[in-house]
């Protein structure tokens, strides 16, 4: 499978700097090679000026979010046909700042991945543990009940059109990366703990970086990055590819 990486702008950059960012980007992806899957997640007022700007190119589009009912009465909420008609790939689904900020569960989390697929769009759910449950020893324990949680109810055939995004949270944006060994183990354990995630593409993430990059993707569970601030230059996000592909 090719590795996939995901540039998860947040809330960074106007329709403007999306313009300029992809001015950039785009040019730079002809030096990558063709194995590797790219894909931005901008901010969901920029996600029609990206549609436009990608068209054509081998640069995927990707939400940040998305709403389990695919309409109705949820004030500020976007749903999965609304982001289809723009030309989204994937959704961002259950990112630790979406359950530490904004009431995200591992209920919600299920009832997203569920209306994704059945929609055709692709989810990208994240998981990890904080540092204190890392420290009492449970980062097996989270990861296995959130992995597990996401895909209640999931076909098993259905399994291969997701993708996992592991992120321990103490890493994120701190620039204290988990040690790739122990990422890997971690997704091995992930990999293993529902039956047939055996061709689904596990992402890291939390302080990805170009210097980093290449020492994660060469483990036999890691398949690519969910990068955030990283991924927020366009040349630094390509070198960080192009490191991690050579």
């Amino acid at each position: 499978m090719n590795d996939l990486f995901v540039a998860n702008w947040k809330m960074h950059k106007t329709i403007e700097e999306t313009m300029a960012y992809l001015d950039a980007f785009l040019p730079l992806l002809d030096e990558l090679p063709d194995d590797v899957d790219v894909a931005i997640a901008p901010p969901f007022t920029a996600l029609a000026t990206a549609s436009a700007r990608i068209e054509g190119t081998r640069c995927a589009l990707a939400a940040q979010n998305v709403h389990w009912e695919l309409h109705g009465p949820y004030t500020g909420e976007v749903s999965a046909p609304m982001l289809l008609e723009l030309g989204v790939r994937y959704a961002i689904v259950g990112h630790s700042e979406r359950r530490a900020f904004f009431g995200e569960t591992d209920r919600s989390v299920n009832l997203k991945v569920r209306t994704a697929l059945a929609t055709g769009l692709i989810p990208i759910v994240a998981v990890g543990e904080t540092l204190d449950l890392r420290e009492r020893g449970l980062t097996d324990d989270v990861v296995i009940t959130q992995v597990r949680a996401a895909f209640d109810g999931v076909a098993r055939t259905e399994l291969s059109k997701t993708v996992i995004a592991y992120e321990p949270i103490w890493a994120i944006g701190t620039g204290k990366n988990c040690d790739p060994g122990e990422a890997d183990r971690v997704m091995a354990t992930i990999r293993g703990c529902v039956s047939g995630l055996d061709e689904t593409r596990i992402l890291y993430g939390g302080s990805m970086k170009a210097a980093n990059a290449a020492s994660y993707v060469e483990r036999p569970h890691i398949n690519g990055g969910l990068v955030g601030g990283a991924s927020l230059d366009p040349a630094g996000f390509a070198h960080l590819i192009r490191n991690a592909a050579e």
